[in-house]
């Protein structure tokens, strides 16, 4: 039987990580209650106490927790990013996960023994990148961006020693990770540092008869009929009218979904299998890892004989953003 990635699931708080954990996820990967996490949202994210319950609950499972610190250090006062690595050595987690470089240099130097991966804020999308990465600073694991093809995420991992992380299930994003311009130009706050790419501050929804309009400040990202469902406004999955036709200009609201995919993946060393979404709930979390254990489990076994069972599929499905499923830029046969 091959080796099998890791599962990575999100935990955005005490009970996702726990739920993560009860139902197959090798790894889960948390965040501060502070700007030095890219999914900073009210209610969301852990303590020192909480985090300290967290990673004790995964450790007697033998199950890691990895912290992501992968926002970038901003100039006014970068000690509280330094501050955070810090922190993250002295809870004991298993590794932590960074974007900015000059973070990456104090965590090798400061904590010469806390295992470095390298985040997919850091847009790694060739092996050169992830090279430099490990050679000057020791990065263990690169995440790579959403952008590559199956094909191309092989010849990274063949010419590289560094484990690499892809995506497996979740939103997705066609821009630079993390760093939209398109929602810094709306918002005047960039997702990187503010959380999320459409802050709710920003959302307005607006009742006009049978029509549902949703706003990002005064930008108009959509409008539904009364019996339609209605996504979160989305810059870059927002309906917009070009030369007579209204459609979905940039990119549809839909999620990645890799299982078909997972004897391939599995073939080619991808080391971990990283689902989004720590802005999600704990029964999110319960059911994607579920059904990706059971998957991956069962892609290690069959292989070239595996099928995806109707009800992953299915199971995946109502979690899937718009109930839309795509195997996104891992499948294009013309690279």
């Amino acid at each position: 039987m091959p080796k099998l990635p890791e599962l990575v699931c999100p935990a955005g708080s005490l009970p996702a990580l726990k739920t993560a954990i009860d139902h197959g996820a090798d790894a889960v990967y948390m965040g501060l209650k502070n700007e030095t996490n890219a999914r900073n949202f009210a209610g969301l994210n852990f303590d020192e106490k909480s985090a300290t319950a967290g990673i004790r609950y995964a450790h007697d499972k033998g199950r890691k927790v990895l912290m992501a610190i992968n926002t970038f250090a901003q100039g006014v006062d970068i000690s509280r990013w330094q501050r955070a690595v810090d922190q993250a050595a002295d809870l004991g987690v298993d590794a932590v996960i960074l974007a900015d470089l000059g973070l990456m240099d104090y965590a090798s130097r400061r904590h010469p023994n806390l295992r470095l991966h390298m985040s997919v804020q850091s847009s790694a999308t060739n092996y050169e990148a992830v090279n430099l990465a490990r050679d000057l600073f020791g990065v263990q694991r690169a995440v790579l961006p959403r952008v590559l093809t199956l094909d191309q995420v092989g010849h990274v991992i063949r010419h590289t020693d560094v484990e690499i992380e892809v995506f497996g299930f979740g939103s997705l994003c066609v821009m630079v990770e993390g760093r939209c311009l398109l929602s810094s130009y709306a918002t005047g706050e960039s997702p990187n540092t503010h959380g999320v790419c459409s802050p709710a501050k920003f959302v307005r929804w607006e009742q006009n008869g049978n029509t549902t309009s949703a706003r990002l400040n005064d930008i108009l990202i959509d409008q539904y009929g009364q019996n339609e469902p209605a996504g979160y406004p989305t810059l870059c999955k927002g309906r917009f009218e070009v030369q007579g036709d209204t459609y979905y200009a940039l990119e549809e609201p839909t999620s990645l979904n890799v299982l078909e995919m997972l004897p391939q993946i599995i073939d080619i060393g991808v080391s971990a299998i990283k689902v989004e979404g720590r802005q999600r709930s704990p029964a999110y979390v319960a059911q994607v890892a579920k059904t990706l254990r059971e998957a991956i489990d069962t892609a290690g076994r069959e292989m070239q004989r595996f099928s995806v069972k109707p009800a992953w599929q299915a199971a995946l499905g109502k979690l899937a953003e718009g109930q839309q499923q795509t195997l996104g830029a891992y499948n294009r046969p013309w690279k």
